[in-house]
């Protein structure tokens, strides 16, 4: 989810949790439920995932964090783990809901456990079954973010029970497209987005990502669309309406992930391909071609790749995010098929959670570090492999500077990498933090204690953990055992713990530079000091970093003048670049250059992603005529939004 090459959410938003006794039920229809309508939603439990000291507790926490524990789940693993699931569904297209049943298999961890506690959030609950019988449960009230907690009574020698449900037209998890809001414009197309904690939307389950599942899954749909999973796709399957998928390897809650549109497939390599419907097909397979070099060479350096296949699947511009690393089906914007292969960065990094996500996994929202730092350097390893030193340190210097931003904009304990999410809805906290920050620190092991070694630290540490979730203590504790018995001598705790714990930058950083820019930024000087005009520029052999680099380091403040010289000799308003004409743009809005003003509404109209869009809402806040545009776009687009992007904008229009 979660990039400095996904959505990049800049500032956090706190949110205090107020658990009221007495609210208004979780709509439900459980006739063979425990009605509870005076019950708190807190869980009386000793899980891990428990949320016994959350009822109480207000922002700024005097009690130490609890490592392991998952502040953002009701369930209790502890005690009773689901460990695999069985999924029946129908797409109801016209209704916007799925319908079906969940079959969950369970191991008791405590033998004298009666209850087994799931996630919810906004799920009609129509029956819970063990054994051919009813089962009691209760679904406790609703919490602002969390969700409700699915209480169910375990009869004696039960091992496994199924929920009969269905979802809610506005469940936060799943995006409902009308053919309009299509490439093809005939057909119409449902994803889904688990991650953070959006799972429990469409299923009823332990949504934490320290509970690994293996799945199984029948989806039913219109008989002219194709259903694809986060799981075992058949390349050459009949459109029939009934589509059967299988994932073997262990996965956390928020990797499984369903989409259903008007697709087909095109094979890039012999173990990768691409979905996507059909306008978007060709284009597509060309652009992200290299995606099975990338496979082979990131396995090479770290291991055996272990989900089987390695395909794409293009979704519609409302997607919020770069990517998902939805294993075995990365999820990808078509915000990134530029033509030149200048964005498939975005492809390296959902390939590398393959192994840094996928296969070793943060047990906490907390631990996101884990999955994205590591994830990050690795991209930039691949990147490097593939595309040449040159485009590596490229990428690298504007990774920095993003890291840069973030850092100033940032409260300190927000730029810490094991960071306190207590009382705070995931979503709102990511940032470069974990992204840049994470890779950064890693860069600078590897300088310590050289390449190959590094390199053959993480394949050690890929295989030791693989198909587990874990902590960033356990991280310490490994690294204390490996690498740092290595190379004592190279290698500080103090210095890693303050990395990791610690808010902003430690001294003496493992820094790229990078030529290329070094021309852009001697370009930039003498245009602004008005030694050239903007034609002048010899720009010919820039790439897209280098024009992204020039755009995102000019001042804020420009005349007009200045940016019609820009817009004229580049035409920069109608850039099909969407990093750049993003970039233009935000510019655009900051000095009100009203030439751009129409291309800025038809961008914010037809692209959903967060990172490109969230900037210039927030931008065009800041004064009256920029929120009437802002507002006025907002309104036109939001029923093509997902709904992370609206809960992420709304409040710079309102």
């Amino acid at each position: 989810m979660r990039h400095f090459f996904s959505s990049v959410l800049s500032s956090f938003v706190i949110i205090l949790i107020v658990l009221v006794s007495g609210c208004a039920d979780q709509p439900k229809d459980n006739s063979n439920a425990i009605v509870e309508s005076n019950s708190s939603p807190v869980v009386e439990s000793s899980a891990i995932g428990a949320q016994t000291d959350m009822a109480t507790t207000e922002v700024g926490f005097k009690e130490e964090i609890k490592v392991g524990k998952d502040y953002h789940s009701f369930a209790n693993p502890e005690q009773v783990e689901v460990d695999h699931i069985s999924l029946d569904l129908s797409v109801d297209f016209e209704n916007r809901v799925l319908t079906g049943s969940v079959k969950l298999a369970f191991t008791r961890h405590d033998l004298s456990a009666n209850r087994l506690v799931l996630d919810t959030r906004d799920l009609v609950i129509h029956s819970v079954m063990s054994g051919g019988q009813k089962v009691a449960f209760t679904l406790k009230e609703q919490d602002s973010f969390l969700g409700a907690a699915l209480d169910i009574e375990l009869p004696e020698e039960s091992d496994e029970v199924t929920v009969n449900y269905t979802t809610s037209p506005s469940a936060s998890g799943l995006q409902w497209l009308t053919p309009a809001q299509t490439a093809g414009g005939e057909q119409p197309f449902l994803f889904s987005q688990a991650q953070a904690i959006h799972a429990r939307s469409f299923i009823p389950l332990q949504d934490s990502p320290q509970v690994r599942v293996t799945y199984e899954a029948v989806l039913r749909t219109p008989k002219e669309l194709l259903a694809v999973m986060s799981a075992s796709n058949d390349p050459d399957t009949e459109l029939d309406g009934v589509y059967e998928f299988e994932m073997p390897q262990p996965v956390p809650s928020y990797l499984i992930a369903l989409a259903v549109g008007d697709l087909r497939f095109k094979a890039m390599g012999e173990r990768t391909g691409v979905y996507s419907e059909p306008a978007l097909l060709d284009a597509a397979a060309a652009e992200f071609e290299d995606t099975e070099a990338m496979l082979i060479e990131t396995e090479k350096r770290y291991g055996p790749y272990g989900w089987d296949r390695y395909d794409l699947l293009i979704l519609p511009p409302s997607f919020p995010f770069g990517g998902m690393e939805n294993p075995r089906l990365s999820f990808i914007t078509p915000t990134v098929i530029a033509g030149d292969k200048s964005l498939v960065a975005l492809i390296a990094h959902e390939l590398a959670h393959s192994w840094s996500g996928n296969t070793v996994t943060n047990a906490t929202w907390r631990d996101l570090w884990l999955n994205e730092g590591f994830t990050t350097y690795l991209t930039y390893r691949i990147m490097e492999i593939v595309y040449g030193t040159d485009r590596y340190k490229m990428e690298a210097v504007l990774g920095f500077e993003d890291l840069e931003a973030d850092i100033e904009s940032l409260e300190l304990d927000d730029q810490i990498l094991a960071i306190d999410l207590r009382g705070r809805d995931p979503d709102d906290v990511f940032s470069n933090i974990p992204y840049e920050k994470g890779a950064l620190f890693l860069r600078e092991l590897e300088r310590n204690v050289g390449r190959a070694n590094f390199d053959a630290f993480l394949t050690e540490y890929f295989k030791e953990f693989a198909f587990q979730s874990i902590t960033t203590d356990q991280f310490i504790d490994y690294m204390q055992k490996t690498l740092l018995v290595d190379h004592a001598d190279k290698l500080d705790i103090a210095r890693i713990k303050r990395w990791i714990f610690e808010g902003g930058l430690v001294d003496d950083l493992p820094l790229e530079e990078s030529n290329a820019f070094a021309l852009v930024d001697s370009a930039r000087s003498k245009w602004l000091a008005g030694e050239v005009n903007a034609a002048q520029i010899e720009t010919k052999a820039w790439v897209v970093h280098q024009w992204l680099y020039f755009l995102n380091n000019l001042p804020e403040q420009l005349s007009v003048d200045q940016l019609a010289d820009l817009d004229t000799a580049f035409d920069l308003t109608n850039s099909k670049n969407n990093e750049i004409a993003h970039s233009w743009l935000l510019m655009s809005v900051r000095n009100w250059y009203e030439p751009a003003l129409p291309r800025l509404r038809e961008y914010l109209v037809s692209i959903g992603r967060n990172k490109l869009v969230k900037p210039l809402y927030r931008e065009l806040s800041k004064t009256k005529k920029g929120k009437t545009l802002g507002k006025a776009a907002f309104d036109k687009a939001k029923s093509g939004y997902h709904p992370l992007t609206v809960k992420a904008n709304e409040g710079f229009v309102n």
